[in-house]
């Protein structure tokens, strides 16, 4: 289930079959609470908030389109230029339900959801029987004569042929080549009628759900759209052709309402000169002729506007080709230099800025014979006794947030803080209730515990984290995604002082990374734990992506969860009741052997071990070994990124 979404490897785990399994803590027994595509969000449809993300200030809207059909881009694109265009003439938006049923038809899986765009909880956010496209309810069986392979349909969508369907117990898809009413082959048939569908053989049962895949109208009418698109950028061309003198030809963009193309012009001459002509002048057709082939290029010339004195003769006609080349060259390079994004954070500047915020020096003498060990607590159990961790194999502690608002947690925090270096682990994701507690509750957090920072897990934790930079440490964590040394160094100027490398690297990376002299902080290496694979908005015990009363609150139970795949493999969930933020852990525990590292600090993550066993892989980091065995794994270690 590793997605490896930042290596660009994505193997969709969101849409697969999964088994939600409850252990109870009591009894160590497992049980089934519910099966199916769990986490397999149902697509996105965002027009009914359009006119509030439009004047909230958004510029760009994205639609997926990298693994759609060009029928798919062509209709979504149609339907939200349509709506987007509504809000910014100011007119009157109401929402035609026909549009609606256009991008259901293209692709939907069980329906549209508005994402996490609505205050309010989201119990439509997963489709959970099905994980790629729905299509539309056509109908059902009403008979199936299964000799002749003949289906009768009273239909809910209109129906023609060419059209694919399939069935609620067929993964097969039909595409209509037979079609009949009354007897009679017929074309296409209207909502309402009461049609035979012909050439239909498999798993079908009278009663049985029908659904219209696709609409051979709909897919011809989008192809269309983009078939005959003018996709050129529209020119005019001022050009003056003179006796003796060299020709000049202007070029600039028509219209255009983008900024990126406005105040764009080009004017480019001739090293030939025209001449009197003696028998054949050139003709304002032929100069157009010649400047009208943009075959090839982005562009096209709506209007061109000929200065051209009697009499004239141009000794090659190829000089107009090549005056025509020249300035659309040099209007393309113009364009893609205006919109060239200027590196900011160029090294000699960000220097002097970073220097100004936070005066810190660059540390050119890290040791690296004795490495810093620290353990991160996913969980902590108000029951164990943490005074037993091991403080000859530990050096320091990272525990999340949330425990530090739990009052049953108190106590055993206590402990930890007294006898370890504690650092307050950042979520990766922060929304409103977070902040909250960010804003008001770490002063009262400080006179109970002993903290000695934060492991900063987002950009954002900076600002959030503002007034406590002079006198809290601040360790990057992984999630910051660290993959070289310019990022390294830009992430200590901004107040870092050790940085824990991303578990996407692989060993040579991070022998590259520890062998530059350009790296001048201590860098920290995850060698123990379940990796977190996934992050997600949702829970899958309330089924929801925000917390509402009448749920049965799973989470705040001691019993376990896991997602069981379809080969049997476990992922540990932890449910994260604050914000609502589900973490899906590997279901494999990585393992590294450091010895031969440059590393200077390890850290091991713990989620449901006892102190026994933390106190065990302690000493076997201490020691530089890694665990063997069918549930360990080498993680990105030994991968290619």
């Amino acid at each position: 289930m590793v997605a490896h979404g930042n290596r660009g490897r994505c193997a969709q785990p969101c849409r697969l079959p999964y088994e939600l399994i409850e252990e109870k803590q009591d009894t160590k027994k497992q049980e089934i609470i519910d099966k199916g595509y769990l986490i397999s969000p149902r697509d996105l449809c965002s027009l009914e908030y359009l006119p509030k993300l439009i004047n909230a200030g958004v510029k760009c809207f994205k639609i997926e389109g990298r693994l759609k059909t060009p029928e798919y881009v062509a209709t979504v694109t149609r339907v939200y230029r349509k709506y987007i265009d509504k809000v910014l003439n100011n007119e009157e938006y109401i929402i035609d339900e026909n549009d609606v049923i256009s991008l259901k038809q293209i692709f939907n899986r069980g329906g549209f959801s508005s994402g996490h765009l609505s205050n309010k909880s989201n119990h439509d956010l997963v489709f959970k029987e099905k994980p790629n496209n729905m299509g539309l309810y056509l109908g059902n069986v009403a008979g199936y004569n299964r000799q002749k392979g003949h289906i009768k349909i009273l239909l809910n969508e209109p129906l023609a042929l060419g059209d694919t369907i399939n069935f609620e117990k067929e993964d097969t898809k039909y595409t209509i080549s037979e079609l009949m009413r009354n007897n009679s082959n017929i074309p296409s048939a209207k909502v309402g009628s009461t049609v035979i569908v012909g050439r239909m053989k498999g798993n079908i049962h009278i009663g049985d759900k029908i659904y219209k895949l696709s609409s051979k109208s709909q897919l011809d009418e989008s192809h269309r759209s983009y078939s005959i698109e003018n996709k050129k950028l529209p020119l005019t061309c001022n050009i003056s052709i003179k006796k003796n003198k060299p020709i000049e030809m202007e070029v600039f963009l028509q219209n255009i309402n983008f900024n990126l193309y406005k105040h764009i012009f080009v004017k480019v001459q001739s090293t030939l000169l025209p001449e009197k002509a003696i028998n054949s002048p050139i003709t304002k057709d032929r100069i157009i002729a010649q400047i009208k082939k943009t075959t090839d290029t982005p562009f096209e010339f709506n209007e061109i506007n000929i200065d051209l004195e009697n009499d004239v003769f141009i000794p090659s006609i190829k000089e107009l080709n090549e005056l025509r080349r020249m300035a659309l060259a040099k209007l393309e390079n113009m364009i893609i230099s205006k919109n060239k994004r200027n590196e900011i954070f160029v090294n000699d500047e960000l220097d002097k800025i970073c220097k100004n915020i936070f005066n810190n020096k660059l540390n050119t003498n890290i040791s690296t014979d004795k490495k810093s060990i620290a353990a991160y607590f996913n969980v902590i159990n108000p029951d164990f006794d943490y005074s037993k961790l091991s403080k000859e194999h530990i050096s320091c502690v990272y525990i999340p947030l949330r425990y530090f608002m739990r009052k049953n947690c108190t106590e055993a925090l206590k402990t930890i803080t007294s006898r370890f270096k504690t650092y307050i682990y950042m979520p990766a994701i922060i929304k409103s209730n977070y902040k909250n507690i960010i804003k008001h509750g770490l002063e009262d957090l400080f006179e109970i515990h002993n903290v000695s920072g934060f492991i900063v897990s987002s950009l954002g934790d900076f600002v959030l984290l503002e007034k406590y930079r002079k006198d809290f440490d601040f360790i990057g964590n992984f999630t910051l995604n660290t993959f070289n040394t310019f990022s390294i160094n830009t992430l200590q100027r901004m107040g870092i002082s050790k940085i824990t490398l991303s578990p996407e690297l692989n060993l040579n990376d991070i022998q590259n990374i520890c062998e530059t002299e350009k790296c001048h902080i201590p860098l920290e290496l995850i060698v123990y734990g379940n990796t977190p694979v996934m992050k997600m908005n949702y829970c899958v015990l309330g089924v929801t992506n925000k917390c509402y009363p009448e749920c049965k609150a799973r989470c705040q139970t001691s019993n376990k969860y896991y997602l069981r795949d379809r080969l049997g493999f476990n992922f540990r969930i932890l449910p994260d009741n604050i914000q609502t933020v589900t973490t899906v852990f590997n279901s494999k525990i990585t393992s590294i052997q450091h010895i031969d590292t440059k590393i200077n600090s390890v850290r091991m993550d713990f989620l449901d071990e006892s102190i026994d066993e933390i106190n065990a892989i302690a000493k076997s980091v201490f020691e530089g070994t890694k665990l063997e065995g069918n549930q360990y794994t080498y993680g990105n270690i030994n991968r290619d990124v």
